[in-house]
């Protein structure tokens, strides 16, 4: 869902506290100069003051309350507000150079799941993707998801290319979906031989498992996000390690299909089994830890015993 907290307007202009200054001594019939006096300040820094060049420190700011009865907190706050509007219109420019960068993602399916809202104005949609992904700046983002989605080992279809500008989004909203489950403490074991209850459900209806199975993962220490699919990101499912004790299975519903989709859970499960508290790299992780998680998958859905005596006892009916 879109944030609530929404950006407000944000004017293209900032109006200098010694505006109000100005109109507070004129309306006493004051100049600058008998303000500099009483204060003990140089009318120099009295006149910076009211054109914006001299900030209002906290020393001054009680100054002026005393000199004109006005309270210290009020010249402070529009400072504060002051800066604030200066820092902003200088981010909206510096934002409105970045407009190439939204071409990379893909906006459509994020406005139709509700990650942001149907603003058209370019700085506005990147400030939203700055918000959703929890970083600062365009920069910050290539060093934080470039690289990581380089280095992610996820089970995807192996004859389609992925798009990590789109896989990034598809990730961050896995962690901000994880975020709002608590899990129990992580327990392998227990882990381990609830996969048969979860196994059980495969006859449901999504409807009916999803809740059952996103409860027993979560009693075992174990976060289970569904993130429905983008495009150009055809992956089934990844296990991420967030933090020390935090684990999440993330999966997708592409292909829509009961196989992939319970051959990816299984697959995804096997790798918190099996594997350690590690995220899954290219470069560290041979490829017989993926062929590990497919055989336990496998083994977990239809055990070789199982198998073996349905094609014993129906040779003949099918093919092979």
């Amino acid at each position: 869902m879109v944030s609530k907290n929404k950006n407000t307007y944000c004017p293209d202009y900032a109006i200098p506290p010694g505006e109000t200054l100005l109109e507070i001594i004129q309306s006493k019939k004051m100049s600058q100069s008998e303000l500099a006096n009483r204060m003990g300040r140089p009318k120099k820094t009295i006149n910076e003051i009211i054109k914006g060049k001299a900030e209002i420190t906290s020393e001054t700011a009680i100054q002026l309350e005393y000199v004109l009865n006005v309270p210290a907190n009020f010249w402070l706050n529009l400072e504060k507000n002051y800066r604030l509007d200066l820092a902003r219109i200088a981010e909206v420019e510096k934002l409105a150079t970045e407009k190439e960068w939204l071409k990379l993602f893909p906006l459509s399916k994020m406005r139709k799941y509700g990650w942001i809202d149907n603003s058209k104005d370019p700085v506005a949609i990147i400030t939203q993707l700055l918000v959703f992904f929890g970083v600062a700046s365009v920069e910050a983002w290539n060093q934080k998801w470039l690289c990581k989605n380089s280095e992610i080992l996820f089970r995807k279809s192996k004859n389609r290319e992925v798009d990590f500008h789109a896989l990034a989004v598809w990730l961050r909203k896995g962690e901000m979906d994880a975020e709002k489950i608590y899990p129990e403490k992580f327990n392998k074991s227990r882990f381990k031989e609830r996969l048969q209850d979860i196994r059980n459900l495969t006859t449901l209806e999504p409807e009916e498992f999803i809740e059952k199975m996103t409860k027993i993962c979560a009693s075992c220490g174990v976060t289970l996000v569904f993130v429905p699919e983008l495009p150009k990101v055809p992956v089934h499912g990844v296990t991420r390690w967030l933090s020390a004790d935090k684990v999440v299975i993330q999966l997708s519903l592409y292909k829509k299909n009961d196989d992939h989709f319970w051959f990816s859970f299984f697959h995804e499960a096997a790798h918190v089994v099996l594997h350690g508290k590690r995220d899954f790299v290219y470069d560290e992780i041979s490829e017989s830890w993926d062929v590990a998680a497919d055989d336990f998958a496998q083994n977990t859905l239809l055990p070789k015993s199982a198998y073996d005596y349905f094609v014993k006892h129906n040779s003949g009916r099918f093919t092979s």
